[in-house]
């Protein structure tokens, strides 16, 4: 069933900027002001006036937090963003994740970690065991491996390089915590090709997974079609899928 996103959210809400962590050498963390209710993997559409709106998932609800990377122009000028500054808000918009079992494997690639320690958070609260497997190129560019383990979660890194953790891809990780942990399920947020091997490797190990995809977003609200996901091979993937209102998490191995 496609979710139907209420008309009430494609309204802007000011927020203010309360505080900035830096993460790592390109990315920051943006507490707002207020609460803004969402589930994990759900995303808002973050609007400068005058500058542009772009989607990005929410890192944390109560308050709102935003993990964002600077790779452009407009995350660059929400970097610049100062405690006490402005911030409009349109969301939560999307499907999130939902928590199945009692014991679940995280897999991050990048700044795909940002909604996985959300979704960890929340699985601490509901007493489920949590393991994670976090990928990134170097040992500069991986993300938020402390908050993780606060958040209760058995921490594996793997580092293209080797610099941090072991040396190569995730997806031999995540295959080897999947053999020998043999989750009840799989939650994942990274790059395509990252996700379409974890829905292999957990389809091969019949296994339920739940994977989120990015996509250019213009509107958010399934208006513009520019977010339809094209030369995916995943399952709960059709033609016609939209990043927006589909997703941006695909439910594969499971009956929904």
């Amino acid at each position: 069933m496609r979710y139907v996103t209420p008309d009430e959210r494609g309204l802007h809400q000011r927020f203010v900027i309360a505080g900035i962590r830096r993460e790592n050498y390109r990315t920051v963390t943006l507490t707002m002001d207020d609460p803004l209710p969402a589930a994990p993997g759900q995303f808002v559409m973050a609007w400068l006036p005058g500058i542009d709106e772009r989607p990005f998932s929410v890192a944390g609800d109560d308050p709102l937090t935003l993990t964002i990377a600077e790779v452009g122009p407009f995350s660059g000028a929400l970097h610049r963003l100062l405690p006490g500054d402005p911030l409009w808000i349109r969301g939560p918009l999307g499907r999130g994740y939902s928590l199945l079992g009692r014991r679940i494997l995280l897999a991050g690639g990048g700044y795909g970690v940002a909604p996985l320690l959300f979704l960890a958070r929340r699985a601490q609260a509901a007493e489920i065991q949590v393991m994670a497997c976090i990928g990134a190129r170097t040992a500069q560019d991986v993300l938020l491996v402390e908050q993780l383990r606060a958040a209760g979660a058995q921490v594996h890194v793997a580092t293209e390089d080797g610099s941090l953790g072991r040396r190569g891809l995730i997806t031999a990780a995540i295959g080897e915590a999947i053999l020998a942990q043999r989750p009840d399920c799989v939650y994942s947020c990274g790059p395509v090709r990252m996700l379409e091997a974890i829905d292999v490797l957990c389809e091969t190990s019949g296994l339920p997974r739940q994977l989120s995809w990015e996509a250019h977003m213009r509107c958010g609200i399934g208006l513009c079609g520019s977010c339809e996901l094209h030369d995916v091979h995943a399952s709960g993937i059709q033609s016609g899928w939209l990043t927006c209102l589909d997703g941006p998490v695909s439910f594969g191995g499971e009956i929904r």
